[in-house]
């Protein structure tokens, strides 16, 4: 529910550019730095230095040669790990699926989300 929360102001302005992409939750990263000393994320991975905190995976194609849709993959206890309370971590959410969100649509995050974006906080 708090994914969705954190969500719904960049879907309600996004929404016709984002009909191709879902949003996963998984409890742990299935990907891990080589280097914790020197990690060096690609632009795909939102990560807390060395503890990824999402994923955007491509659409693509499986296994079975299935057309695979795009998706956001959030790691649910790096990302609780972060966060104090229930607003914070709505927060979190907010400000990881915006990074996650221009990086699927190829843009910088103060495009999606102008008034609420800052990396810093």
């Amino acid at each position: 529910m708090l994914v969705l929360e954190a969500f719904a102001p960049v879907d309600d302005r996004w929404n016709e550019r984002l009909r191709g992409l879902d949003i996963a939750v998984d409890d742990v990263p299935r990907i891990h730095a080589l280097d914790p000393d020197s990690v060096n994320w690609p632009p795909e991975v939102v990560a807390d230095g060395p503890v990824p905190l999402s994923r955007l995976v491509p659409a693509g194609v499986d296994r079975h040669a299935n057309a695979t849709r795009a998706r956001i993959v959030l790691f649910r206890r790096p990302l609780e790990q972060r966060a104090e309370e229930s607003d914070d971590l709505v927060d979190l959410l907010h400000e990881v699926l915006v990074q996650q969100v221009a990086t699927y649509l190829d843009v910088d995050p103060d495009v999606i989300d102008p008034d609420g974006y800052s990396p810093e906080d």
